[in-house]
């Protein structure tokens, strides 16, 4: 039986990505679309392919008051995802959540806790989690192939338009508040809630002042630290990397890791079937819309009671607790 979904908002990166994952997955029904934008709505419903079929609700609450709906993707901008995530919880549906979860720390934390006292499953939208070089680099991490971490470094940078930072830049720390959110998803599976975070937000490019396109971000551990550099004006295609280092061992998922060919692993003494010293591990690449699949397809099997989430929803609030703490949006 299948899954009856819809989408609220369209404004999102990801929003576009995400839909096609709805309407290509075998187990969902995708029961309709609302964007409040007319402007936006009929760039969308002019776009060709799969989108030219979809069903575009006049009304909200179409959508939010069909008992038969039992989940809604959130896909508004940075600046609306958060209240649209409210009313999807408060209409009593699950919630494939884009990120980052907004700037308001305790209205998310409620919207987070009226879920679980709900039996409502959240899942934010993370899609590195479904890659598999982060996958094989979590695995060896929490198995203690790679030893005691010390180390983590992520490289995450952009190129986007004028236009687009005119947008991001009514958020403090810019581009490090729109994109961070993904490394420090990993970096606290990691390693956990850092002791101290640090920011540096500047704008080294002249265009758009008032937007960060040039950012550092620090988290401070007992026995490690992690590092986040994002940019906004990397010359494409981009050059990301993901770096992991232990007391018996470093991976480094090379870059470009979308899509992700291979891990150079190092290790001081073979063990877990990898030989000792250096080595590549290839990877079987993955492209942006396979992991939307991917995450999708995880989302789904948690609502049919077929797998446990990935993530616990203490997970999902540590990652948007580190990103306000890093950014300066709460006090760290």
């Amino acid at each position: 039986m299948s899954i009856r979904m819809a989408q609220y908002g369209t404004k999102h990166g990801h929003a576009t990505g995400k839909l096609l994952a709805m309407l290509t997955n075998p187990d969902v029904e995708v029961v309709g679309v609302y964007e409040s934008d007319p402007a936006q709505r009929e760039r969308m419903q002019a776009a060709d392919g799969l989108l030219r079929n979809v069903h575009w609700f006049d009304e909200k609450a179409e959508m939010l008051d069909d008992p038969s709906i039992v989940a809604i993707a959130s896909e508004g901008l940075n600046s609306e995802s958060l209240e649209q995530s409210a009313e999807i919880v408060a209409a009593g549906k699950h919630i494939w959540y884009d990120k980052p979860a907004g700037q308001d720390w305790p209205r998310w934390q409620a919207v987070m806790a009226q879920a679980q006292a709900h039996n409502l499953y959240v899942q934010m939208g993370y899609m590195f989690r479904y890659h598999n070089g982060f996958q094989r680099i979590a695995n060896w991490t929490k198995s203690g192939l790679l030893g005691d971490i010390f180390s983590v470094r992520a490289h995450m940078s952009t190129w986007i338009s004028e236009a687009q930072r005119e947008v991001i830049s009514e958020h403090k720390a810019g581009i490090f508040y729109d994109l961070a959110g993904h490394m420090l998803d990993q970096i606290v599976w990691l390693l956990g809630r850092p002791t101290r975070t640090t920011g540096f937000f500047h704008n080294h490019s002249g265009i758009v002042p008032t937007f960060a396109d040039n950012t550092l971000g620090v988290l401070e551990y007992d026995s490690a630290l992690a590092v986040v550099d994002i940019a906004a004006m990397e010359p494409r295609p981009m050059a990301r990397r993901f770096e992991v280092y232990g007391s018996r061992g470093s991976a480094i998922l090379l870059e470009p890791f979308e899509p992700g060919h291979a891990i150079r692993l190092c290790l001081e003494e073979a063990d877990g079937g990898y030989r000792q010293g250096e080595q590549r591990i290839p990877l079987s690449a993955q492209s942006r819309q396979e992991l939307y699949d991917r995450e999708l397809a995880a989302f789904v099997a948690v609502l049919s009671d077929k797998q446990p989430p990935d993530r616990p929803a203490s997970h999902e609030l540590l990652v948007q607790e580190t990103l306000l703490r890093t950014t300066g949006h709460i006090a760290d």
